[in-house]
């Protein structure tokens, strides 16, 4: 039996002999070879692209630097000196000068007799005609009555000290500790450090120092760049270590003391 094409117009022209060719069936069956041969071609087509497509993302888009932020071990720092304090020799303060006796001298005034203090009652006439002393602002017992000076003459002006701001130490018996110790801050650090785009790009990489303060209330204030790497590190490690929760206080001599911390922080490009 010979091999029959299904296909072919001659197959479609003996299905439809003696038949309506009008009808949509024949055209249909006419045009069949020409639609499989298209809808084969959009499929395969449909198909390479689908597999180009990921290797063509995969070749356009740029590799991205992997980062890896590193902090540097706080038993690995060098212990910081230790400054003797030098102690101001405090100057012994003058005596006061040497005084004659006084009346305290009292101006009139019109109280009820109750009011009347016993230092402000005025001197009688006859107390004031006998006395040999000053009369002056207050009542003084003297101890020079020929060389000794009026109190009204003396004029002391007193100040009152300026509170000490609290001193703040580099070493103490017992340093600041961050809760959970130094496993704990690093792991702080490393998870909310961020590094800085622009840094990456310009491949800058290497170490800031950071130096703050932890009050005796366990505070973190005060934090300063001591060692700069790039203008952006150092604000990203200024950041993170203002994130840093309350410490455990420094103490020195068993009361809580403000110490100065320091931290190293590593930007490294992998």
């Amino acid at each position: 039996m010979a091999k029959i094409d299904l296909t072919s117009p001659e197959w479609c022209e003996l299905i439809f002999q003696g038949k309506n060719k009008a009808y949509g069936a024949y055209k249909m069956r006419a045009n069949s070879s020409k639609r499989h041969t298209w809808a084969m071609a959009i499929v395969v087509i449909i198909a390479a692209v689908g597999c180009i497509i990921p290797t063509l993302l995969r070749m356009t888009t740029p590799k991205q630097k992997e980062v890896m932020t590193e902090v540097t071990t706080l038993s690995q720092l060098e212990e910081p000196e230790v400054k003797q304090e030098e102690f101001k020799k405090v100057e012994p303060m003058a005596p006061p000068p040497a005084l004659k006796s006084s009346i305290k001298f009292t101006a009139p005034v019109i109280k009820k007799d109750e009011e009347v203090k016993d230092d402000e009652e005025i001197k009688s006439q006859e107390e004031l005609t006998q006395t040999k002393v000053a009369i002056s602002i207050a009542d003084v017992k003297g101890n020079d009555e020929l060389n000794g000076k009026d109190i009204a003459e003396l004029k002391e002006v007193i100040t009152k000290a300026p509170e000490a701001k609290e001193k703040t130490y580099t070493m103490v018996e017992q340093m600041p500790q961050f809760p959970g110790g130094n496993k704990e801050l690093l792991s702080f650090i490393a998870q909310n450090l961020r590094y800085p785009t622009v840094s990456q790009e310009n491949g800058i990489q290497g170490k800031v120092f950071v130096r703050f303060v932890v009050s005796a209330t366990g505070e973190v204030n005060d934090v300063k760049v001591i060692r700069s790497l790039d203008p952006n590190c150092d604000k990203e490690a200024i950041r993170v270590i203002r994130l840093l929760p309350k410490w455990i206080p420094g103490k020195q001599n068993g009361r809580n003391v403000s110490v100065y911390y320091t931290v190293p922080i590593t930007f490294k490009l992998q």
